[in-house]
Formats: C-alpha cells, sequence, structure tokens
C-alpha cells in the first residue's frame, strides 16, 4: 500500500467552538499582566528551544515584560503539554510546539494526561520546516542511495534515532525503509540535541528530524543531511537534494511549529499575543534568522491555525493506521 505524505492544508474551516461567539464584543485586547513564560517540550539547545528563545527575546524588548524560556523536556515533548493544561488560563503561559506533540501524541500515544484538541487553544503558528534523513560524518556515505547500500550491507547496524517515537520523523524513517527496501530499527531519543551528539559522536549512524534540528550542524560538519522531505529545496539550503527529486514521490511531507495557550484563555489575551508574535515574525532580522535556521516563517489566525492541526490530524491518522504502528 502507497502511504503518500503530501500535503493538503485546510484553512477554510474555523475552529470557532474553542471560544464563545460573543468575544468580539469583549473589551480590547491587551496582553497578560506580569512575566510570560514559554515552554518547550524538549532540552536545551535543540531547534524548537532556539526558535523559542528568539521569539521570547523579541517579545521581552517589545513589551518590556520579562519573558522566559522553560524546558520541559520529556515523553515526546507531552510532558509541558501536561504542564500547559494545568496552567491557568491567563495568558501567562505559553507552550511552542511542533507536530510531533500537538498532533502526532494524540494518534501515537496509548495513553495521555492531557488532550491537545481540548486543553490547548491555539495561537498562531510561527512556521513550517521540511523533514530531513541525516547521517554521522564518520559513516561513510554522502547520497541517499550510497546510505541505502550501507544499510543493506550492514543490517545489524542499520538504525536511525528519532526525536520522538510515534513522530512525522519516525514515519517518516519508516516510509523511508519501506520505499527503500531496507529494515531500519528506529532508536528513541528525547530530543534533537542529544541525537546530534551522538550523530557527531558516531554512536548512531543516522537520524531522522526537522530541518531545523540539523541544518546548523550540517553547516557546521557535525552531522551530513542527505535529503529533505519538502516539494522543493528548503529555502535556507537549496543546495539539498530532496526525496521526491531523487524518485521517491511518496516521501513528500512538511511539518510545523505553533504557540499554545491553556484552554479558557480569554479570546482578547490571545488575539494581544497573536498580534505580538506575528510583528515579530515579521520583521526582517527576524524572519531572516528563521529561514537560516531552517524555519519557512508563517503566522495565522487562531481559526486558522485550529483548522490546519485537525485537517493533519485525520490526514496522519491514516498513515499511521496503515503503517501498523504500536506504541
Amino acid at each position: 500500500m502507497v502511504i503518500r505524505l503530501t500535503r493538503r492544508t485546510a484553512l477554510a474551516t474555523a475552529g470557532a467552538a474553542l471560544w464563545p461567539a460573543t468575544v468580539g464584543a469583549q473589551a480590547p485586547a491587551a496582553l497578560p499582566a506580569g512575566p510570560i513564560k514559554v515552554m518547550v517540550g524538549f532540552p536545551a539547545g535543540g531547534a524548537t528551544d532556539v526558535q523559542a528563545r528568539l521569539v521570547a527575546e523579541k517579545l521581552r524588548e517589545r513589551t518590556g515584560r520579562s519573558v522566559i524560556v522553560e524546558n520541559k523536556a520529556g515523553a515526546s515533548g507531552t510532558v509541558a503539554g501536561e504542564a500547559l493544561k494545568n496552567a491557568t488560563p491567563d495568558g501567562n503561559t505559553l507552550l511552542l510546539a511542533p507536530i510531533a506533540s500537538a498532533v502526532m501524541a494524540k494518534l501515537t500515544f496509548p495513553q495521555l494526561n492531557h488532550d491537545p484538541f481540548v486543553d490547548h487553544a491555539p495561537v498562531t503558528l510561527l512556521g513550517t520546516f521540511q523533514l530531513a534523513l541525516a547521517v554521522s560524518p564518520q559513516l561513510g556515505p554522502t547520497t541517499v542511495a550510497e546510505f541505502i547500500a550501507w544499510a543493506k550491507a550492514n543490517p545489524k547496524q542499520a538504525s536511525f534515532g528519532t526525536t520522538a517515537m510515534g513522530s512525522l520523523p519516525h514515519f517518516f524513517g519508516i516510509l523511508l525503509a519501506r520505499a527503500a527496501g531496507v529494515d531500519l530499527q528506529a532508536v528513541p531519543y528525547r530530543g534533537a540535541a542529544p541525537l546530534v551528539s551522538d550523530l557527531s559522536g558516531g554512536q548512531v549512524p543516522a537520524g531522522t528530524g526537522a530541518l531545523t534540528d540539523f541544518l546548523e550542524h550540517h553547516r557546521a560538519g557535525r552531522v551530513r543531511i542527505l535529503a529533505t522531505s519538502g516539494l522543493r529545496p528548503p529555502l535556507a539550503a537549496p543546495d539539498l537534494p530532496t526525496f521526491s527529486g531523487l524518485g521517491y514521490a511518496d516521501i513528500v511531507g512538511d511539518s510545523w511549529l505553533g504557540f499554545f495557550a491553556p484552554a479558557g484563555t480569554p479570546r482578547p489575551t490571545i488575539d494581544a499575543i497573536n498580534r505580538e508574535i506575528a510583528a515579530i515574525v515579521a520583521l526582517p532580522e527576524m524572519r531572516d534568522r528563521l529561514i537560516q535556521l531552517g524555519l519557512e516563517p508563517r503566522t495565522s489566525t487562531p481559526e486558522e491555525f485550529d483548522a490546519l492541526r485537525r485537517a493533519d490530524a485525520a490526514k496522519w491518522k491514516k498513515v499511521v493506521d496503515a503503517s501498523g504502528y504500536k506504541p
């Protein structure tokens, strides 16, 4: 069975049920009083952490408020998701999360102590990014074809680290293995930073993750990106090949990163935070920096973001079911 990962974004349907219809009559939107905490569900030093700190610094400059980033790593980002559920819904606590923990965890975890679609209110997208296959520079292969040949010749060593089990990078690796006709064992990591460390040291031969996780390390020679998942090369690295361009027409897809608030946060507060983040992302220096990191900046309304995550949940449920994945 062929599993296509082609993105078909459905933004026409708004998630109006998240907020009361009377919100338009409320007071003008205002930022919450007091310090703002941005949680990240992965270790410090990973791509999500770096991007959260970039936004936090600009938010601090624009508002004069204290803005801190708190790393609550664990369980593929879902520890932070549970913490957001339990936070006071006043806008002082936000979560920057990728699709891995904001959508895929709901589809692949046997039990969650929160429901992202019930307990998290979308605020805005931050951007989209491609997935990537990277190998250890100590391994030898410099192309996808060479890596596949190596994997076939070394079946006992053929494995790939993934930043989260049951995530898009995990399924990306599964699809690559099937398309190439090789057996690749998935090795779970607690985030991008430890995976990159092991790739650099040669403890794991290959890894799958967000392009944002690997790009700066690729430039520094600590890992070697072989290909990405886009229909076209990423803006940040137009020299990188894509799997579709190499003949793997069904290994196509991208991912996203966005901000969430606790469910029940007043809509005027969500609107105020949305406006601030949109203004920050629109800054030329911020857009350039995010692109350099591998993220293609893109903000949205809360309704657009909600429609996107629900459309992705429906699409990826079919992929998960067809894969036979068991937690």
